[in-house]
């Protein structure tokens, strides 16, 4: 069983990541570790620092392919009335997700 504020806590962060704020707070570490320990921004740090900012990139769009995604299908469903039982699934935890999907994969 998993901890449902642990679960949602990720949940939420996953997603602020994929914001531009995300961005603005990775200068600003920059920025600062450049103020404070110019000595450690050697080649590491901006390895670091570049590694951080490709999975913000990639963080960014796979939350805007999944949100188009999304949007897709709550178009489908909203033109299917028999499927209106699972439109509001994305509010649910992914592991909640991974149970419904598994369920109706056994009763198919």
């Amino acid at each position: 069983m998993t901890n449902q504020p642990v679960t949602s806590l990720l949940t939420s962060i996953g997603t602020l990541t994929s914001r531009p704020a995300a961005f603005l707070v990775l200068l600003v570490y920059a920025v600062l570790w450049a103020i404070f320990d110019r000595e450690s921004l050697n080649w590491h740090g901006a390895t670091t620092l570049f590694t951080w900012a490709m999975t913000l990139f990639i963080q960014r769009a796979e939350h805007r392919d999944t949100q188009a995604i999304h949007a897709k299908l709550d178009e489908m469903l909203r033109s299917n009335s028999s499927a209106s039982n699972i439109t509001r699934i994305d509010d649910e935890e992914p592991e909640a997700i991974e149970k419904h999907r598994s369920r109706r994969q056994r009763n198919d």
